[in-house]
């Protein structure tokens, strides 16, 4: 892949049009440049980052009910099936990691698991479309017979169909490997994503490949891909939530970013990038949300107090847009925040620049 990132600059004085490598865009005032890549920030530097700008307001707990006494957490964003407004949830007892996925749809203002629909026994549910059709995936995993609650493998799953009662499984990720996302191009073929957790460099754990159709999805497809560079920090690691193809071309990528400190305990964060899909460079990855933007709440282990996972980004408008996580993998969350996608929507995507 090619070593450039954007960097973005905002400025309230206006500057000349042709100042080296440079590009001015009026509206949004903003500066865009293309550098070779520099070495990684970590999530402590990202995070420090964040907490200097206006923090975003208070998040709130999604009311759900599920009619057991298990955890509803991990959710996608909301989207549209047969006409109603649906979300998948990541579903379980506080002590197992053996997880159904259930469908819930909105009545008198609370969140209930909509009946007479399919679930599916897997982990952290995802949803997109695909040439007008619902892609849905999640984390299957594998257990040991002598005992069914202990893991000791998983893999990325794949369905479509028109609507989520016509969905058939189409492709099956390699064996280990979690957040493979797909997006749609604007010229119709598609982007996947992958997260591979035996690259042989610090910091190499997504990657990107394009396809032309669903059927080319495929276990040595998704192996084959090539890895972004500089994203994460040496023992550091993230993933993709899901992408969004800007009017512009640009790639937009909601995920998460995370370490393991010295305690043990586990630090995910909501993060974003984007990427150009022709020639494949990435902007500087950015933190959106950390947990202590959500109230308090139940921890699934003592590990997980600090862990945000980003499920969606919807509501675009008016340079706010609504994120959907999952916390402390035990409670499902929304806030509302700056959309970090805006400035995203100015990046040239023909590649680098030409000194003038």
């Amino acid at each position: 892949m090619r070593g450039y990132h954007f960097l973005i600059f905002l400025t309230s004085q206006p500057i000349g049009p042709h100042l080296g490598p440079f590009r001015y865009f009026p509206k949004k005032r903003a500066i865009i440049i293309w550098n070779q890549r520099t070495e990684a920030k970590t999530c402590e530097a990202l995070l420090h980052e964040f907490r200097q700008k206006t923090p975003p307001g208070a998040g709130a707990k999604i009311p759900i009910v599920d009619g057991t006494a298990r955890d509803v957490y991990n959710i996608s964003a909301p989207f549209v099936d047969e006409g109603q407004t649906v979300f998948a949830g990541r579903v379980e007892p506080r002590d197992e990691e053996i997880a159904e996925v259930v469908f819930f749809h909105k009545r008198n203002r609370v969140w209930i698991p909509r009946p007479r629909t399919r679930r599916f026994v897997m982990q952290d549910p995802f949803v997109t479309r695909i040439h007008h059709q619902l892609v849905f995936g999640g984390v299957e995993v594998e257990t040991l017979v002598a005992n069914p609650k202990t893991i000791v493998g998983w893999r990325t799953v794949f369905y479509r169909g028109a609507s989520i009662a016509t969905l058939e499984p189409f492709a099956v990720g390699p064996r280990g490997m979690k957040d493979i996302r797909l997006v749609e191009l604007h010229d119709g073929r598609i982007g996947v994503f992958t997260r591979p957790m035996d690259a042989t460099e610090p910091g190499a754990d997504i990657g990107f490949f394009i396809i032309e159709r669903l059927e080319d999805l495929s276990e040595a497809t998704i192996l084959n891909a090539e890895l972004f560079r500089g994203q994460f920090a040496e023992n550091e690691w993230g993933g993709v939530g899901e992408a969004h193809s800007l009017s512009n071309g640009v790639l937009a990528v909601l995920g998460h970013i995370a370490y393991r400190s010295s305690d043990g305990h586990l630090h995910y964060y909501a993060y974003t990038f984007a990427t150009n899909p022709i020639t494949q460079s990435t902007t500087s990855p950015q933190i959106i949300a950390e947990r202590k933007n959500f109230p308090t709440g139940p921890a699934k282990r003592s590990d997980l107090e600090d862990v945000v996972f980003s499920g969606g980004l919807r509501n675009r408008r008016r340079g706010r847009a609504t994120l959907y996580v999952g916390v402390s993998d035990t409670e499902a969350c929304t806030i509302d925040i700056p959309d970090p996608f805006l400035a995203y929507e100015t990046l040239p995507v023909e590649g680098p620049p030409t000194v003038d």
